[in-house]
C-alpha cells in the first residue's frame, strides 16, 4: 500500500544512535529467545493453551502502570486474514493518562467517547509477525478495527516517544522487543501514522454518504514491508558515513 523512503541523511545523529541502540536490543531479544529454540511470538503464547483466533494474548493485555503503554498480540482466521500471510500481529495503544497534555480525541459527530480517565486509548501502530516470530510489516489502521478513540496524526506521533513497557511480565524479552520496535522503526512508524489520516481523509471524499470510521471497508490505513536486518544496517551505514565525514 505504502513505499516509504526514509531519508537518513535528514536524521538527527543522536536520534540514529537511539534507534541503533534500540535495534541492538531487538537482537538481542531475539538471540536469547533463540538460544532456548523460541521465539518472540511463542514466548508471549506459552503456557495459554490452544491458540485461538482473535483472542488476546495475553489475557488482559499488556499494560504498564507508569507509561500507561499497553499491547496485545492476536491472529485472524485464515479466511479474514488480509493481503500478505502472517501468522498474527501485535497491536500497539497509548492510554490517556500516558499522552502529552496537548493530546486530544478528534470531535467526531455521533461517536460515543468512553466515559473514564484513562479509557480513551489511540491505536499506535502493529508489527505483523510471520511464521518464524520476526516482525514482517508495520501497519496503521482504522478506528473500528480495535475500537480505538480517533487522534489526529500529529498527536498520535507525539504519543510515541511515552511507549515503554518496562516491567517483566507476561515476559521480559517480549516486552522489550516491542518497546525497542518504536524506537527503531520510528521514522516508517511516524510516516505510516500520517499516510492513515490521508487514506481515511480520502475515503471519506470517495464515500460522502458512509461513516468512514465504521466503514468495515476500510480496515488497512497504511503498511509497509520492514525487516529488523535491513534497518539497522541502513542506520549504521549513515553513522558510518557521518563518521567518515567528520
Amino acid at each position: 500500500m505504502t513505499d516509504i523512503e526514509i531519508d537518513w541523511t535528514s536524521l538527527p545523529t543522536g536520534q540514529l544512535e537511539r534507534m541503533l541502540a534500540a535495534g541492538r536490543d531487538v537482537m538481542e531479544c531475539h538471540r536469547v529467545l533463540t538460544a532456548t529454540g523460541d521465539n518472540i511470538v511463542g514466548e508471549l503464547i506459552k503456557g495459554a493453551g490452544a491458540f485461538y483466533e482473535w483472542s488476546h494474548y495475553p489475557e488482559g493485555d499488556v499494560y504498564d502502570r507508569q507509561s500507561h503503554a499497553q499491547f496485545y498480540y492476536h491472529a485472524h482466521p485464515k479466511e479474514e486474514r488480509r493481503e500478505w500471510d502472517e501468522h498474527g500481529h501485535f497491536h500497539t495503544f497509548m492510554r490517556p493518562r500516558g499522552m502529552p497534555d496537548h493530546c486530544k480525541p478528534k470531535q467526531i459527530d455521533g461517536f460515543e467517547y468512553p466515559e473514564g480517565p484513562n479509557d480513551a486509548l489511540s491505536h499506535l501502530i502493529a508489527f505483523s509477525m510471520d511464521e518464524f516470530g520476526f516482525c514482517q510489516r508495520l501497519f496503521t489502521t482504522n478506528r473500528w478495527v480495535t475500537g480505538e478513540v480517533w487522534y489526529d496524526a500529529d498527536d498520535v506521533i507525539n504519543m510515541l516517544d511515552g511507549f515503554l513497557i518496562d516491567h517483566a511480565q507476561p515476559s521480559w524479552p517480549v516486552n522489550r522487543w516491542v518497546s525497542g520496535m518504536m524506537v527503531l522503526f520510528r521514522p516508517q512508524i511516524e510516516e505510516l501514522i500520517r499516510k492513515r489520516d490521508i487514506a481515511v481523509a480520502s475515503w471519506q471524499e470517495a464515500h460522502p454518504d458512509r461513516d468512514v470510521y465504521e466503514d468495515r471497508e476500510l480496515e488497512v490505513t497504511s503498511t509497509e514491508n520492514v525487516t529488523v536486518v535491513d534497518q539497522i544496517r541502513a542506520i549504521g551505514d549513515e553513522l558510518g558515513r557521518r563518521r567518515k565525514a567528520a
